[in-house]
């Protein structure tokens, strides 16, 4: 038997499988990771001074208009089979817990639910000094926008280079991280804490850690098993195997 028939033969409905996934997945969806997205009215900005609070204070329409075409463009994409393959594999296990970087909000149009949002949403706003979360229209009417009840400038919520992570959501990553028997990092650089500690503290608590990514990347030395290639082509087979076993 392989590492993968092994794995696939140790997991049931009772498993705690934790699922962290990255801008790898959303990329087989056609959407561009941050920096990629640096081109045409942008290619002369670099990814700190649209993503970060001094330049939002200094030019909030200019950071609007940033965001608002971001969310135009994933309002355009689609779920892909590995978006899907989790949502399954979510409908068919006891103890599964999803984790995302991503911002696209494709898992939860895929299905998944319960999804933990460490980078928060472009489909959400907060007012520029509150931490409430409010949801934006589909079009915006004017940039930048302000809250209708208060009045209050409205900022993206999404976080920016030196702000921290919302706790919450912090919190319920590391518990799932902790908790997990199977860890599956998905299409994430490992670059990017707290994110990238994850699946070390999910090792560390003694979970196998399965990375599925089309590269090598920080955390590849240290995982239980590596699957080299696309999340939609991989996942699907995957979760089958699962299911179907």
């Amino acid at each position: 038997m392989t590492e993968l028939d092994n794995l696939i033969a140790s997991i049931n409905k009772d498993t705690r499988i934790t699922v962290l996934t990255g801008a790898g997945i959303s990329a087989e969806s056609g959407i561009p990771t941050f920096r990629e997205a640096q081109t045409g009215l942008w290619e002369n900005y670099s990814p700190e001074e649209l993503a970060s609070l001094s330049a939002f204070q200094r030019d909030p329409k200019l950071l609007w208009e940033w965001y608002n075409g971001r969310r135009e463009m994933v309002k355009q994409a689609l779920p892909n089979a590995g978006h899907d393959a989790l949502v399954r594999l979510q409908q068919w296990s006891n103890h599964f817990c999803l984790i995302t970087q991503n911002v696209d909000q494709l898992h939860q149009r895929a299905g998944s639910y319960d999804v933990i949002e460490l980078h928060g949403n472009l489909n959400t706003a907060r007012r520029f000094d509150e931490d409430e979360v409010l949801p934006l229209d589909d079009t915006l009417e004017s940039l930048p926008p302000y809250c209708q009840v208060t009045g209050k400038l409205l900022r993206p919520n999404i976080v920016w280079f030196g702000e921290n992570l919302p706790s919450a959501a912090v919190n319920a990553a590391e518990k799932g991280s902790i908790e997990a028997e199977v860890f599956l990092s998905i299409g994430t650089s490992g670059l990017v804490y707290p994110a990238a500690g994850l699946p070390v503290m999910a090792r560390e608590n003694g979970a196998t850690v399965v990375e599925v990514n089309l590269d090598d990347t920080t955390i590849t030395d240290m995982v239980s098993l590596k699957l080299s290639g696309c999340a939609s082509e991989i996942l699907p087979d995957l979760v089958d195997r699962l299911i179907y076993a």
